[in-house]
Parts: C-alpha cells; sequence; structure tokens
C-alpha cells in the first residue's frame, strides 16, 4: 500500500469527521437536517454526523449512501447507538441504488464537493425524490468574491489530495436549479474563524416540481 493509499483510507475519514465536525459547521447543520421528514435519504451519510439532528418521530424510513468503507462503520454505528432502523450502504451519488420517486426528503451535506460529476448527482437526487419532495442541502463552494474564488482555482489541485477528493470551486446554488429544483435560500456566508479560500457556505431547499 503506498503512502496515498493508506491516507484515502486511514487519513481522509479522520480529517473529514474534524472538519466536517467544526462548531460552526455544527451549528448550520442543526437549522438544516431538523427539516427533514417522511421517507428521508442522506446522500454522503458517512460518519453519521448528520444523525443526532434528525427527529426519528417525523422519519418513518431512513437510508443513505456512502463510498467510504471506515465512514460507514461509523454511520452504522451512529445508527445502533440511535435505535433506529436503517438502510446504510456502500454507493456513489451518480448512480443513487433506489427506485424513482422513493423519497420525501434527501439531505446532502458537505458532499456535492467530492462527487464525480456533481450535475449526475443532482440529477439523481431529483430522481429518487417523490413530486413535490425536498432536497435540504448545506456545502461550501465557490466564492462570490473574484479575488477569493482566484485563489481557490490555485489553490484546488493542492486540496483536494489532501481533502479526498473535495473541489473548492464548485457552484452550490446555482448547481442545484440547473438540476430541475425550484431553490428556496436559507442562508450563504462565510464561516467565523475560517480561510475565506474553504469557508464559503450556501444553504438551502430544493422543491422537486412536477413529476
Amino acid at each position: 500500500m503506498g503512502l496515498g493509499d493508506w491516507w484515502d483510507r486511514h487519513g481522509v475519514p479522520r480529517v473529514i469527521r474534524f472538519a466536517c465536525g467544526m462548531p460552526a459547521i455544527m451549528k448550520l447543520r442543526s437549522q438544516v437536517v431538523p427539516l427533514a421528514s417522511g421517507d428521508v435519504f442522506e446522500l454522503g451519510c458517512g460518519g453519521g454526523i448528520n444523525q443526532q439532528f434528525y427527529n426519528a418521530a417525523a422519519i418513518p424510513r431512513y437510508a443513505g449512501i456512502d463510498p467510504g468503507g471506515k465512514l460507514l462503520e461509523y454511520a452504522r454505528a451512529k445508527a445502533v447507538k440511535k435505535g433506529w432502523q436503517a438502510d446504510i450502504r456502500d454507493g456513489i451519488g451518480e448512480a443513487i441504488p433506489f427506485e424513482d420517486n422513493s423519497f420525501d426528503t434527501v439531505v446532502c451535506t458537505y458532499t456535492m464537493c467530492s462527487v464525480q460529476d456533481q450535475a449526475q448527482v443532482v440529477r439523481e437526487m431529483r430522481r429518487i425524490l417523490k413530486p413535490g419532495g425536498r432536497l435540504l442541502f448545506l456545502e461550501h463552494g465557490r466564492a462570490p468574491d473574484a479575488d477569493v474564488a482566484r485563489f481557490q482555482n490555485r489553490l484546488e489541485p493542492w486540496w483536494k489530495p489532501f481533502a479526498g477528493g473535495c473541489h473548492l470551486t464548485r457552484p452550490v446554488t446555482e448547481a442545484v436549479r440547473a438540476g430541475g429544483f425550484e431553490v428556496e435560500p436559507m442562508g450563504a456566508r462565510y464561516l467565523p474563524k475560517t480561510p475565506r479560500s474553504i469557508g464559503w457556505n450556501e444553504w438551502g431547499v430544493g422543491i422537486k416540481a412536477g413529476a
């Protein structure tokens, strides 16, 4: 096993759990995730970080996928501790292993930055939602300030190997809207006490209109 493989298997899961569990991020999660109800699917559920914020009484069915082996172990352990039935599978967002129109809510937090094909993932999330279903998203991405965006472009090639393929320059709300959702923005800002190059966040609700 090379150093890169070792880092991907052992270092990246720990970096993700630490970075995605910072207080400012957890505060945002606590505002978005509890809005989930009905049959819920979570993209990038590895680590189980969001499970503490779900209202299990409002969720008769919970499912999720993540490609990370170690992160999946964390998520399944969290589900056991929470005491609810959870269908947590190994999978990728470009080919979500569930039927069309299966879920009332899809939750996606700090995941679209690291998928291979962002546009395809958004289409897949829309596909598995029932008509009128909601996509709750909370993501970091391309900053609105030109000077910050330029630095993100320079930093991204170095950042991606360290952070498990995480992109700094991807649009967030714009990408959800382009995927066929009617978007209700909830907020957008730089995280406090965080470098602006990695700190721009957007969150909101995407509604699946039509069939």
